[in-house]
Formats: structure tokens, C-alpha cells, sequence
């Protein structure tokens, strides 16, 4: 007898990053040595003054319901971040904080999107834009980008793929998985075709903002002259504090925008976690440069991951000027038989480096570029050199 399970959960797919990170642990359980370069997640620990106001929050008796869009203070702060890291001016009704930038995008998704509104998707992206999208009965537009353009769209690509079905853009930068970085005069170039077009809505992912290594200023979407009433700005602390676990996202928002989410929030969860945000407030309060020892080290561990690979035949790679990840081109492969396992395409390539290289990583088809795979370097250097050494031997 079938399970009588919904059409939305069984044509939606499973998470790659997570169903990898869920089979590293269940191979680390039977004894495998697996070296995890999966996972986006800092392996640093959360700094301990954000630590402290948390411990503060429990101790002042944070425990009730929190307002379902956040607390007044932490919204200042997102307000304050917005001002001084961005040159963003937002007010307190177009502030939005969630469980998370995930949740954050899931609730732009339902607010804004009928079905068959088109999403242009800029190839790669993050592996949940296109079930988010399709869960709320939009259609992801895919647009493939190459290593050759540092995996960026042009605004030739961008207008040849809106349609009169076009709602909305969605893209990350730094992107995840290509750690691709759009810059002032890139975002400029793409508004010019935007603003033809003032019924389509943007939503630019800024969550991996402070992991930038160009030693230039990060550029919003929202700060090109003319699109700040078209784009929703997603943020949030995971990346840069190192605090995935306390799943705090916010969004700057048209007012209008914003009250729709919080509408949609207050009906799905409510406020976030109210512990998390008393420290978050304390995170975005601070200056950016607190962080900078993780930025530095993650830029140490990318340059080494590049020199490690540029050794390998096979592994085409750009350089990536954030983020803390890599998405090489191993297309070389396909077609190749390693070890007596026949390479068809970047699944099997990432699950015979799974197996055979006891290495961890996700295929490129997940981020809707079939041609690469991506590698995190949110590990230590040892076990970056090793995982890479191994690399080296089953491909060889």
C-alpha cells in the first residue's frame, strides 16, 4: 500500500549538503576514517563574548514567546549592521528576524510567488533556492554560468532570461558553492536590466558578507542606485560568528514585503529563539573586525586548497574571492573508469571520492552545475592537506 505522503514532499528532493553530512556521520559511526569537506559550516567556535550574552539572557529570564518578527533591540542592531556595513537605511517595520536565513527565504518564497512566477537562478546557487521556489508552486529559470566567468551571470544573460513570467531573482554573494563575489560595478550592470523591468524582485543572499578576501568593500544589491524598493536583503550570523546552531536569519525589506513575512512567520513559527537573539543583538553590535581571525585563517586554508589542487590533473579551479568553499570543474573524469567504477558524471565522481578516497564532498548537481563538485574548507589545514592527499591518490 502506497503512503498516502503529499505531491509537495515527494517531488521535493532531500538536501545534498545534508544527505552527505547525514552519510560522513553514519560511515564515521561504522569506523571509517571520512574527512568531511561537505558541510558549510565554520569550524570555529562561537566567539565568547556572544557566548556570554547568552548566558546572560538565561540569567535575566529570556524564556517567553519572542515577537514573531523579533525583538525591538535585536532589530536595531540588524538596522545598525544594515547602516554601517552596507550604507543600508531600513526601519523597524521593514526588519524581519527568523530561524535562520533558510526560514527567511522560505517565507519570501510564500509571500511573493503564484504558481508558474518564473525565478531566475543564476547557476550555481544554493541548494535550497530551487526547492524553495518549486515548494511554493514557482519555476526555477536556470541560467548557466562557467569557471571561465568566475561562475557569475552577465546582464546579457540576465535579460535573455526574463520572460513575461519573470517575478523574481534570486542569487548569493559571496556565493555558495562557488565562492564567487559580485562587485559594485557587476551589480550595477545587472540593476541596468532590472529596472526595464520594475515588476521583478530581487533577493540577494548576503549571509557570507564578512568572508570576503578582496580587501574591498562588500556590495549590495539594495545600494545600486534605483533598487532598494525592488530587493529583499538576507542576512544572517551563521557564517561569519560561527553560529550555525543558534539559526538567527533577518531580512531588510519594502515595508509591505516585510509585513507579508512576518504575517506568514507568525503562522508557521512565530519569534525565534528568544536566547539567540539577546546574543545576536550582542554579535551585530560589535565591529566586524572581531571576526577577522577567522576570515584570515579561512583565506590561508583556500590558497592552500588551491595549491593542493592545482596539482591534480583533472581539477579545473578559479579562485574564489569569498565564501569557504571551492567548485572545481572535474568534467575531465566523466567518462573515465577509476578503480574499475565507471565516472558518468559529478555524483558519481563525489560518491567515489566518498568511497574510495574516504573524503566527503557535494556533487555540483545539487547547486544546478553538473560539470563540478564543491569542496569546503571549513576544516583544519591537516586535514585539508590529507583529504586532499587522498584526492590525489584514487584519482591518479
Amino acid at each position: 500500500m502506497s503512503q498516502p505522503l503529499s505531491d509537495r514532499i515527494l517531488n521535493m528532493s532531500t538536501s545534498a549538503t545534508l544527505a552527505m553530512a547525514a552519510k560522513t556521520r553514519e560511515l564515521k559511526a561504522e569506523g571509517k576514517d571520512i574527512i568531511g569537506l561537505s558541510l558549510g559550516e565554520p569550524d570555529f567556535n562561537t566567539p565568547d563574548f556572544i557566548k556570554d550574552a547568552a548566558i546572560q539572557a538565561i540569567n535575566d529570564n529570556y524564556n517567553s514567546y519572542s515577537p514573531v518578527d523579533g525583538y525591538v533591540e535585536l532589530k536595531e542592531a540588524v538596522i545598525t549592521k544594515f547602516k554601517r556595513d552596507n550604507n543600508l537605511t531600513y526601519t523597524l517595520p521593514q526588519i524581519v528576524v527568523s530561524t535562520g536565513a533558510k526560514q527567511s527565504l522560505a517565507n519570501i518564497a510564500a509571500v511573493m510567488l503564484n504558481k508558474g512566477d518564473e525565478v531566475i537562478l543564476p547557476c550555481p546557487y544554493w541548494v535550497s533556492y530551487s526547492d524553495i521556489v518549486k515548494l511554493s508552486e514557482g519555476v526555477p529559470v536556470e541560467v548557466q554560468t562557467s569557471i571561465d566567468t568566475d561562475f557569475k551571470m552577465t546582464a546579457a544573460q540576465l535579460e535573455a532570461a526574463i520572460t513575461p513570467k519573470t517575478k523574481m531573482l534570486w542569487f548569493s554573494s559571496p556565493c555558495n558553492p562557488s565562492g564567487s563575489l559580485y562587485s559594485q560595478t557587476e551589480l550595477e550592470a545587472l540593476a541596468e536590466v532590472l529596472k526595464k523591468h520594475p515588476n521583478i524582485y530581487v533577493v540577494s543572499d548576503e549571509i557570507y558578507e564578512h568572508i570576503n578576501y578582496t580587501g574591498k568593500s562588500h556590495a549590495s544589491m539594495a545600494s545600486v542606485d534605483g533598487m532598494f524598493n525592488n530587493t529583499i536583503t538576507v542576512n544572517g550570523v551563521s557564517k561569519a560568528f560561527a553560529m550555525t546552531g543558534w539559526r538567527i536569519g533577518y531580512i531588510g525589506a519594502p515595508d509591505w514585503i516585510a509585513r507579508a513575512c512576518n504575517k506568514m512567520q507568525g503562522q508557521v513559527t512565530s519569534g525565534a529563539n528568544c536566547i539567540a537573539q539577546q546574543a545576536v543583538i550582542t554579535a551585530l553590535n560589535a565591529d566586524p573586525s572581531v571576526v577577522k581571525f577567522m576570515i584570515d585563517e579561512f583565506k590561508v586554508r583556500r590558497d592552500l586548497v588551491l595549491d593542493l589542487l592545482s596539482n591534480i590533473e583533472g581539477f579545473n579551479t578559479n579562485t574564489p574571492e569569498g565564501a569557504f568553499y571551492v567548485f572545481p570543474d572535474i568534467s575531465y573524469f566523466f567518462g573515465k573508469t577509476l578503480r574499475g567504477k565507471t565516472i558518468h558524471n559529478a555524483t558519481d565522481f563525489s560518491l567515489y571520492l566518498l568511497e574510495e578516497a574516504l573524503v566527503a564532498t557535494v556533487t555540483g548537481e545539487a547547486f544546478g552545475n553538473p560539470n563540478c563538485i564543491r569542496l569546503s574548507y571549513a576544516a583544519s589545514q591537516k586535514e585539508i592537506t590529507e583529504a586532499i592527499k587522498r584526492i590525489k591518490e584514487a584519482v591518479s
